[in-house]
């Protein structure tokens, strides 16, 4: 591990910040390419993260394959549609409507790269036999964040997508029985004439406390 002075320490914390603070959540994606190695780059970086006994409980499953990202538009539209028009309140559909979300999603043929991430809720060693998995939920959610801010770092646009129920993933991914869908995400460049809401971050008093 590389050993800095506190003064280099302080400006590589502004650094990392300055570059997340430009992320934004992006709807609107190009179909211009993005080479497989960048993805598998981004990937690794999020198989970094910690994990409970270090158990790596995740998959990423990434999806550059046009037809397979049909069938995954189409089977998210019918749960997005039965979301919006059954299951969710009128608080939560409130709570949307500055996003301009709805159960249209384009996004999931265009951009070039869905990734796909699976949580599993037990290993398997090679006689078949179940492996206890420890705080999976948490481990798999820090290896999400790891993989967003990779992207974000390499250049490129992202959108977390979680359409409820996800079962489907499992079934067009073929994934085992031993998974769960966690996560997708969307990523690849943004179109020339993408928006993004004008939403406001919290300040820094108001997400956290000090105790010095």
């Amino acid at each position: 591990m590389s050993r800095f002075t506190d003064d280099e320490i302080i400006q590589k914390s502004h650094e990392f910040n300055q570059l997340l603070q430009k992320r934004r959540t992006v709807r609107d994606f190009s179909d211009k390419p993005v080479a497989k190695e960048v993805i598998e780059q981004c990937i690794l970086a999020a198989g970094s993260a910690p994990s409970g006994a270090h158990m790596q409980p995740w998959h990423f499953v990434a999806i550059g394959n046009a037809d397979i990202k049909a069938k995954i538009r189409e089977a998210a539209e019918v749960e997005e549609k039965e979301f919006y028009e059954h299951r969710a309140s009128e608080e939560w559909l409130k709570a949307l409507e500055p996003l301009g979300t709805d159960t249209n999603k384009p996004f999931l043929e265009k951009a070039p790269w869905l990734i796909a991430v699976f949580a599993e809720r037990y290993g398997l060693d090679d006689q078949g036999n179940r492996i206890k998995h420890y705080y999976t939920p948490e481990s798999v959610g820090i290896s999400c964040g790891m993989l967003i801010s990779a992207l974000h770092a390499s250049g490129l646009a992202t959108l977390t997508h979680t359409p409820s129920p996800m079962g489907f993933l499992k079934e067009i991914l073929q994934r085992p029985a031993n998974e769960r869908p966690y996560l997708l995400v969307v990523c690849g460049h943004p179109a020339d004439d993408a928006t993004v809401p004008d939403l406001k971050r919290l300040e820094l008093e108001k997400v956290s406390s000090f105790f010095e």
